[in-house]
This record gives structure tokens, sequence and C-alpha cells, in this order.
């Protein structure tokens, strides 16, 4: 018998989530390891070689751990579910102008779900994962933190993780940094792990031309949206021709194909009228935003405004802002100061010191100083609670 109980944890053969399942391994945990094909590369028509935590080589390493351990390791094939959902997901989004986040929508509605079902048909009392983050208990609810490694912490994309979810996960990473596991790979042996090389493309467009792969996927897109303006933020004026608003994204400077005589961003995105906005750097900036298909962590609701640092990215280092809960599923953003290239379709996460509070997703961004834009949209009402 095992000391602590039998535990499922997810193992994407990456450095991270092999030594998340040795040190269950060693602490006396009934280890059962398990790796997700969610994607096959070969039918998306990319050309670059498969490479990530889909690819054989990814499942071998993983399978090569469990077996140098003695604890068993299987492959969940969740392909189909994951097309259907993040896939489809990830081209309509840009369809519909916006900048989707498609690992976090993974992360969040496929990985934990499929990992719990199975976790139940193992009789494993919980699961894990080699997230750099926290869970704790406080209050009835499970909060996420931060983890103690800045430079890697991964609080920003568990956001959307449920709040039954997260009262079976451990999270054994988040107290160690980078360096520490490094090491610990090392005095185990785990070598080719401390050498082995990090992805941070999309699995499934591991070439990182998400044009081309929309291309493929929408056959006849290309022509359907070529043709629409380039605008000039502010007058509207026609600065030329684009290629289709989907192959653009808010913030975007290279591969405009034009010369402008100076630095042009990607300002907006305008699908109805097929007009991409450009503008200088300064017209990046918006200091409000509207936030919605919430999951909120540490409170289960917002009691009227609150101050929070709030992030519009994963590498984003965050902005101090006011939230107001309009309704039960959607959060208005006051920012203190402006906020560079904020697309809607990303994750916006809340937090209160190192505690995610919660997040969702931008519907679309706002300047305080357009009183048409800000403030509560018509039907809108503030939750007082």
């Amino acid at each position: 018998m095992s000391k602590h109980g039998r535990i499922l944890v997810a193992m994407s053969g990456g450095i991270d989530s092999s030594l998340a399942a040795v040190m269950l391994h060693e602490e006396g945990y009934e280890v059962i390891g398990m790796t997700m094909k969610t994607w096959d590369y070969a039918s998306s028509g990319g050309t670059k070689k498969e490479t990530g935590c889909c690819s054989l080589d990814s499942i071998n390493d993983a399978r090569n751990i469990a077996v140098s351990l003695g604890f068993p390791h299987y492959i969940l094939d969740i392909r189909e579910e994951f097309g259907d959902y993040v896939i489809d997901h990830f081209t309509g989004e840009y369809l519909e102008g916006r900048t989707p986040n498609p690992c976090v929508l993974c992360n969040t509605h496929i990985k934990w779900d499929a990992l719990l079902r199975r976790a139940d048909r193992l009789d494993c009392e919980s699961i894990a994962t080699g997230h750099y983050a926290h869970i704790r208990e406080e209050n009835g609810r499970h909060i996420i933190s931060k983890g103690v490694d800045t430079l890697k912490d991964q609080s920003y994309v568990l956001w959307g993780v449920s709040q039954e979810s997260l009262s079976r996960t451990k999270l054994p990473l988040g107290h160690l940094r980078k360096s520490e596991i490094r090491e610990m790979a090392k005095e185990r042996g785990f070598i080719e792990l401390v050498t082995k090389s990090e992805s941070y493309e999309i699995c499934f467009v591991p070439d990182n031309d998400y044009r081309g792969f929309l291309k493929r996927r929408v056959p006849g897109l290309e022509t359907e949206v070529a043709g629409g303006n380039f605008v000039l933020e502010g007058t509207g004026k026609v600065l030329g021709k684009h290629q289709g608003y989907p192959f653009y994204t808010i913030g975007q400077r290279k591969g405009l194909g034009m010369a402008f005589g100076q630095p042009m961003f990607v300002t907006e995105i305008r699908k109805d009228t097929n007009e991409v906005v450009l503008g200088v750097d300064k017209d990046l900036y918006r200091d409000g935003m509207l936030v919605s298909k919430l999951n909120l962590q540490k409170y289960d609701h917002i009691a009227g405004p609150l101050e929070t640092v709030t992030k519009v990215r994963y590498k984003d280092a965050g902005t101090p802002a006011t939230i107001s809960q309009l309704s039960d599923d959607k959060i208005e953003v006051l920012f203190h100061e402006g906020v560079s290239a904020i697309a809607p379709g990303q994750a916006a996460v809340f937090y209160e010191g190192d505690d995610v509070i919660g997040g969702g997703w931008i519907m679309k961004s706002f300047r305080q100083s357009d009183a048409s834009q800000s403030q509560h949209q018509p039907g809108d009402q503030v939750a007082l609670v």
C-alpha cells in the first residue's frame, strides 16, 4: 500500500511534469503517469517536424521515466474532443476578428476534465501536473497563487480550472525554481531532461504559421477576405489594401506588407467591414476593457469595486486596475494607466497579491475618456451583493 494514496500525473515528456511525477513517487504516492495525445500534426499540413507535447518522442520520454521508476504509464487519446472544442474555437475566434488563446482553453476545458475522468476509472484520489503555481484551501474556496519562480509562474493559465477540479489537484513544483528542478533531474541521472529543449509553440501549429493553418482549415478563406482596407486610427483614412482581417493581430507591426515611413501597428480589427486599423505606438494604449465568461476562484462573487493587478497576456507583468462585476458573467476593468495591445479573445486574469481572484475572456477594450464606450452597456447592472 502507498503512503499517500494513488495519484494520476499528467506527463508531457518534459522536465517539469517528469520531475513532478518523480517527486510524488519519492514522497510515497502510488503514481500513475498519463500522456495526452491532443493532436496529430501530420494531418495539419504543416512542414516542420513534429515536436512538443504531442510528439512520439515526448510520449516515449514520459514512458521511459515511468518505466525507470517502476510505475505504470498510459496514453490518453483526446484528439477528437480537442479538435471539436479547441481547434474549432481557435479558428472561429480568428474569423470573428479576435485573437484566441488555445493553450488556456485546452488546460481548463479539456485536459483537466479528461484527467479527472480517467482518474476516477483508475481509482485515483487526485491528479497532478508540472505547473509552477500553488493551490490552497481557504474559506471553503480552492485558490491558485503564483509559484515562487516569478520567471516560470504559470498561475495565469490556470484561472479557468473549476473549484471541483482544484479540490483534487496537486501542483508539486509551486515552491521550487526552475534551476532547482534541473539540479534534481541531474542528481537522479535524468540528464536528457535537462538538455531537452522546451517547446512554446501551439501544439497544432508547431511551425508558428497560424495564417497557413487557417487557410488549410477554411478552404477559400484567403479569397473571401482579401482586399479589405488598412485605415488610419482616428481619421479612417484608407492607407492601402490588406490580405484579410483574420490574418492580423492587435499589436502586430511586422508583416503588414506595406511601408508607411514610420512604425505602424494594428490597433483594431473590424470584422464586419473587413478593415484593419493602423496607428502609431501610442494608439495601442487602452485603459478599460470588458471581460466575460468568468471563472472566479478566490471569491464566489465580487462585492463592489475591487483593487487588483490585472494581466492581459501570459508574459504581462500586470497593471493596477479596479474591477467591478456588472453581471454574473461580465466584469468591467478600469486600469490605473494605459495598457498596450489589449487583444479581444485573450484571457484577462485578476490578482490580489499573489492570489488569482479569477479570470475571463476579453470582449473589448476602450479608453475611459471615451464616455460612449466606457461604463456600463445597456441592460448591464452592477452586482449589488
